[in-house]
């Protein structure tokens, strides 16, 4: 047996845990992007359809890998870790801020994730905005990763991030800078004289019953 098998047989929980780590911050980096591009004008017709799925897949795999990164870590003969130290923010005495961010990130990405098959006991509105939060917990996660991540300092892993995270963190500042204008744009508008209110009536035909064209339209959300 060489010595890097030997190496490799001591830390394959770590190793494990670190490559699921990082497998699931791409994964979930790319998540985002699609769910940010899904609220753009940039995707329609068939190829909304595809990014919706494919956005609906890197959401499980994200999942799977968190769920590996984590419970790798059980068996770690080093840390020796409890299931409470896992799931439990704060816990844990191993680089204890570090480690509660990444749990407060994947408990977010786990949870939201998985509340797109209960947005019909939710409810549509309120799962819209409970799924915003996606994005919270995913720089949490991008955090942990920096902060504590056994590879962060390395060039490989650097590069990885920009590839990964800075084209999302883009489409991110960019849709937060358009739901600002968006904002600031409805504030300004001029409020509809009142003179123009039996038009509309007339149009409809029932007051307070606008045609679906004059309906407005759903808000798209983050993402």
């Amino acid at each position: 047996m060489t010595l890097a098998a030997v190496a490799t047989g001591d830390h394959l929980f770590w190793i494990t845990s670190r490559a699921a780590g990082i497998t699931a911050l791409v994964l979930a980096s790319a998540a985002v992007a699609a769910g940010l591009l899904m609220g753009t004008k940039l995707v329609r017709g068939t190829r909304a359809g595809d990014l919706r799925v494919l956005h609906e897949v890197l959401s499980l795999g994200t999942i799977v890998a968190l769920v590996v990164h984590a419970g790798s870590l059980l068996g770690d003969a080093y840390l020796r870790p409890g299931v409470a130290d896992l799931l439990i923010p704060f816990v844990s005495p191993y680089h204890r801020w570090w480690t509660a961010l990444g749990i407060f990130a994947g408990w977010g990405l786990v949870l939201l994730g998985l509340s797109y098959y209960a947005r019909g006991w939710i409810g549509q509105a309120r799962w819209r905005t409970a799924h915003r939060f996606t994005a919270l917990a995913w720089l949490m996660g991008l955090g942990h990763s920096l902060g504590e991540g056994t590879d962060a300092g390395t060039t490989w892993f650097l590069a990885l991030v920009a590839v990964a995270v800075v084209p999302t963190l883009v489409l991110l500042v960019a849709r937060l800078a358009g739901l600002k204008r968006g904002t600031t744009a409805g504030s300004r508008a001029p409020a509809t004289p009142p003179a123009t209110a039996p038009a509309t009536t007339a149009r409809t035909g029932r007051a307070g019953h606008p045609t679906p064209a004059e309906r407005p339209r759903e808000p798209a959300g983050l993402f």
